[in-house]
């Protein structure tokens, strides 16, 4: 199979379309290689507009919606970043790439392990994996640049928006199926100023999280 070219049709037929204009972005989605982060049986697959299956139940998030999250929070260069979700370390990677650290942090010691050894296969070092449950921030290293959770909340918690610096700027997917809402919360010196959602998708819920009611009329 031809990665590069693969990659290229990934970027030009999903991500391109789906609003992510940046030049940045798409040169950093085509220099962190993809395929090295999803489990071998899977490489085939690596740039198809799917959720990518994960040990532990977890999955990939699709690469337009990763494109649309690097996108709105930049590729300037920031000092410390906090992942909730770490998922295989691929996100990670991508994040690691304009920072100085990255700390993501996952719940599942199998999936863990597993971003653990991708990050090292490609040299990545300026990520920390940790095991836990950061749905409510992670105090240890706070606070940070930028937080990025990359699965569903109900809403944003406040001890999540407290573990941001002034002028940091914190992602999350809010909602519920099926009409989730991507949203970036910047804060200001005195307050979170947070702006209408970005777009509209569904991802999976982080574990251990109050879910929504739901009404039946």
């Amino acid at each position: 199979m031809n990665f590069e070219h693969a990659r290229f049709n990934m970027i030009e037929q999903q991500i391109r379309p789906y609003g992510v204009v940046d030049p940045g972005v798409r040169q950093l989605l085509m220099t962190v290689r993809r395929e090295d982060y999803v489990p071998p049986e899977m490489r085939p697959l690596a740039f198809a507009d799917i959720e990518i299956p994960l040990p532990c139940g977890q999955v990939m998030l699709k690469p337009a919606i990763e494109g649309r999250i690097l996108q709105t929070i930049g590729t300037q260069h920031t000092k410390s970043v906090l992942e909730v979700g770490t998922g295989s370390g691929y996100f990670a990677a991508l994040l690691a790439a304009n920072a100085d650290h990255v700390h993501t942090i996952e719940i599942d010691p199998e999936l863990a392990k597993f971003a653990r050894n991708n990050l090292s296969n490609n040299g990545v070092s300026n990520v920390t994996v940790e095991e836990g449950d950061a749905s409510q921030g992670w105090y240890t290293q706070a606070p940070y640049d930028v937080i990025v959770v990359s699965g569903g909340l109900p809403e944003i918690p406040e001890e999540l928006l407290l573990q941001l610096k002034p002028e940091g700027c914190l992602f999350a997917f809010t909602g519920a199926s099926p009409a989730m809402k991507a949203c970036v919360i910047l804060r200001s010196s005195k307050k979170a100023d947070q702006p209408p959602a970005l777009f509209e998708t569904v991802v999976p819920m982080l574990r251990h999280v109050p879910q929504m009611p739901i009404f039946n009329f």
